[in-house]
């Protein structure tokens, strides 16, 4: 199995577009979809399915907070029992799309907000990941290894992907530092490094002081909504095959 690239995409909403969805889709093995609780309407949606499928591009559901205004970045307290109907809610909409465009959701991703959150607090983790198992229990959780995501995933019997973020700073706790603080988002030549250092040696940067931390990742991500963010992951993966890294998906 090789090293997968991955993308949140399908963030946009009606008349407004974030990213670059094709062009991303020339790059990435995997793409985690916007369900439309925190970006995504039906039309993208189905588009964003198309196109993946079309290019040979695995299928994640990328959940959300119910939160289109703060795009699914601002903390919110949602019981574990509604977190787990809301997760398999996003599940099966997207997936109804991916069927219809010839294939089918093979993972799921938190997103901002509620990434940060399952991974730190056991309930939220296992109501994502019963959610799993309601819906089907083949699918695969990805996210930050070392978490209560992962120890859910794995209490479960649910397969779990580590992620590590090519464009982005970490603390050093291992976790990701906090967007708008210094070092937090990375520029193009910095991430490139960084995604060859996570591959090759399983390190990232620290944001704030120097150093680095061991993530050791399956996946690596770069933001779809990352200013230049093709540019960016074309020369991700331009760099980890010229390392010698076979860039594949893990579904």
């Amino acid at each position: 199995m090789g090293l997968d690239l991955n993308s949140d995409l399908g963030e946009g909403f009606g008349a407004w577009s974030m990213g670059e969805d094709a062009a991303m889709l020339d790059i990435v093995t995997s793409a985690n979809i916007a369900c439309g609780f925190h970006a995504g309407d039906p039309s993208i949606m189905r588009r964003t399915c198309a196109t993946a499928v079309d290019k040979g591009v695995r299928i994640g559901a990328h959940i959300g907070y119910r939160d289109l205004a703060g795009f699914g970045r601002r903390a919110m307290a949602v019981p574990p029992d509604e977190l787990r109907d809301e997760t398999l809610y996003q599940i099966a909409a997207l997936d109804g799309f991916a069927r219809a465009s010839g294939d089918r959701v093979r993972y799921v991703k938190p997103h901002g907000a509620l990434y940060h959150a399952a991974a730190a607090d056991a309930a939220l983790a296992e109501a994502v990941v019963g959610a799993l198992h309601d819906y089907d229990p083949a699918l695969a959780l990805l996210g930050p290894a070392g978490t209560h995501l992962e120890k859910s995933a794995l209490a479960a019997g649910t397969p779990f992907v580590s992620e590590g973020f090519a464009d982005r700073g970490y603390t050093v706790a291992g976790g990701l530092a906090a967007r708008g603080t210094s070092g937090a988002v990375l520029d193009t030549d910095t991430a490139v490094a960084q995604a060859v250092s996570l591959a090759e040696t399983g390190t990232a940067r620290v944001a704030h002081g120097g150093g680095t931390v061991a993530v050791a990742p399956d996946s690596i991500c770069v933001h779809g909504d990352t200013p230049a963010a093709v540019a960016m992951a074309r020369r991700i993966r331009a760099a980890l095959e010229d390392a010698g890294i076979a860039v594949a998906a893990f579904t």
